[in-house]
């Protein structure tokens, strides 16, 4: 029997997960919450929002906050088919496009998703430049009046893949990983080019902010007041098709 394209991706998205689980499951992961309302796996969340946070970290993410109601944006390019299937294996929804190319269709059907969904990007994806955030996440915000949070993360002296546009991070098993993550960014309505410019700057030097935060959390392990022990077992791997 012949396996065609599709069914080899998802046997690669399959296999991607099953290493993510493996892999992130051995390190010792704490959060600072800014507002717990914001985390889709507590009792106390309110939402939707759309979360943020740089492309170099997708797994810690990934790993943890699966089905909670979420629609993550993902390329086009071909390197983002076996992560497509790996996403829908973790439970979350996809949309595939970039706020930069195929951008009009991909907003779309993320408005149609906010509808009912919490939403979540790399807003220096999928080229980058590293750390640069691009417009369509405050477009995005300021159309469906669904505030931001953006999310940093950092690793104990995790391995870099150094020619990796990202310089993607690798956590080292058994390591320290950290979440920190800002309050609600409300972003007006209806904003012009001038104003999605501003507050995408706002959101860019957030996240570069919140990011080495939680890095120099990470690297220096030491106990914050308020820290929480961030733990969410994932359930199952369950297929499940794109809309």
């Amino acid at each position: 029997m012949k396996i065609g394209g599709k069914g080899i991706a998802r046997l690669g998205g399959f296999g991607i997960s099953v290493m993510v689980r493996h892999w992130m499951k051995t390190l010792r992961y704490r959060s600072f919450l800014a507002d717990p309302s914001i985390d889709p796996a507590l009792p106390s969340f309110d939402g939707p929002v759309i979360f943020l946070f740089w492309h170099e970290y997708i797994p810690f993410p990934f790993y943890l906050r699966g089905r909670c109601n979420i629609a993550m944006l993902l390329s086009r390019h071909r390197d983002a088919e076996l992560l497509s299937h790996a996403a829908r294996y973790m439970g979350f929804k996809t949309v595939r496009g970039s706020t930069k190319r195929g951008g009009v269709a991909s907003l779309r059907q993320l408005i149609d998703k906010g509808q009912t969904m919490n939403l979540t990007m790399t807003p220096d994806g999928p080229r980058g430049p590293r750390r640069t955030a691009a417009p369509g996440c405050v477009y995005l915000s300021s159309k469906l009046q669904i505030p931001l949070v953006c999310l940093g993360f950092g690793y104990d002296n995790p391995w870099r893949v150094s020619n990796a546009w990202d310089n993607f991070a690798i956590p080292r098993p058994f390591s320290r990983a950290r979440m920190v993550a800002s309050p609600r960014i409300q972003v007006p309505e209806n904003l012009d080019r001038e104003g999605i410019e501003t507050y995408r700057q706002y959101v860019e030097a957030s996240l570069n902010e919140y990011t080495d935060v939680a890095e120099k959390w990470a690297t220096d392990g030491t106990n914050w007041p308020g820290q929480r022990v961030m733990l969410r077992e994932p359930s199952p791997l369950v297929y499940r098709r794109a809309a």
